[in-house]
């Protein structure tokens, strides 16, 4: 079952219209497909661009991406100036072409994004300058790895037309709850200030198995987050006793707000600002 499903969406996907995109161009609503519950997005050959650095300049084209960005093989790059997915000013050069620095280099890359959960970002309250929303779970708050268009800020921007937009906090992916955003930099930074200063606070509600103690419980240990896998570990460790403790410092209070004996719903609020704090503390 699980097989022919997969097929029959691979298939769906190929009919799907290929469309080329730069940074520039806005999600809009015609990006979306909506099948089987989840956020599709047309696939779609996207611009990454980068200019050309000091210690980049007196290399070939071919050289420089291999060299680089040592994550596709050289001959990918071959082709890739052959065929004019990697251009250098706008146009098309030879393989053997020297790059100067300052250079606008354009790599025309292929995007298939993951789908999301199939729900709406609902608008909370708009003011001129700030939109609060309530963040689904499965979607990221901003374009980041390969997300782009499947984001809040995507969402919200091919919609309801709402940008730019300043995500004052985030929320892991997985996470859904209130997300507020400015809508233009200046309040953006006053609300960084305010949140340096402790003036505003997050709060979590978490559901978990088991009956959580009564008494509010305070956990202090390291979060030691890995950017390439995605994840992290909480570390706990002595230091007295010479043992090496990976991670940041990440405090959280626990309070119980109720339990059946089986799940309880816990308050969690993180006293320090780390990715994965509360998750990774259960």
């Amino acid at each position: 079952m699980k097989r022919k499903r997969e097929e029959k969406e691979a298939a769906a996907e190929k009919k799907m219209e290929i469309v080329w995109q730069t940074p520039a161009n806005p999600p809009e609503k015609h990006d979306y497909i909506f099948r089987d519950g989840r956020r599709y997005v047309r696939p779609y050959y996207f611009e990454f661009i980068s200019h050309v650095k000091n210690r980049w300049a007196g290399k070939t084209i071919v050289n420089l991406f291999a060299e680089e960005f040592k994550g596709r093989p050289y001959d990918y790059y071959v082709s890739a100036v052959k065929c004019g997915r990697i251009q250098v000013d706008g146009e098309m050069v030879p393989v053997s072409y020297i790059v100067k620095s300052s250079q606008k280099i354009s790599h025309f890359l292929h995007r298939h994004e993951p789908p999301v959960m199939a729900w709406d970002v609902p608008i909370l309250d708009k003011e001129d300058d700030v939109v609060t929303v309530w963040k689904p779970a499965t979607v990221p708050v901003h374009p980041c790895g390969q997300y782009r268009k499947n984001t809040v800020v995507g969402v919200l921007q091919a919609e309801y037309g709402l940008a730019p937009l300043f995500p004052v906090h985030r929320l892991d992916r997985l996470v859904s709850g209130l997300l507020i955003l400015a809508r233009n930099a200046t309040k953006a930074d006053l609300f960084r200030q305010e949140i340096e200063a402790g003036k505003v606070q997050k709060q979590y509600v978490a559901k978990v198995v088991g009956e959580f103690p009564e008494d509010e419980q305070i956990v202090d240990v390291n979060v030691n987050y890995n950017a390439r896998e995605g994840r992290s570990t909480a570390e706990v460790g002595n230091s007295c006793d010479g043992s090496s403790i990976k991670g940041k410092t990440a405090c959280t209070k626990f309070t119980r707000i109720s339990t059946d004996g089986i799940h309880s719903i816990v308050s969690c609020k993180p006293i320090t600002g780390r990715t994965h704090q509360v998750r990774n503390l259960f």
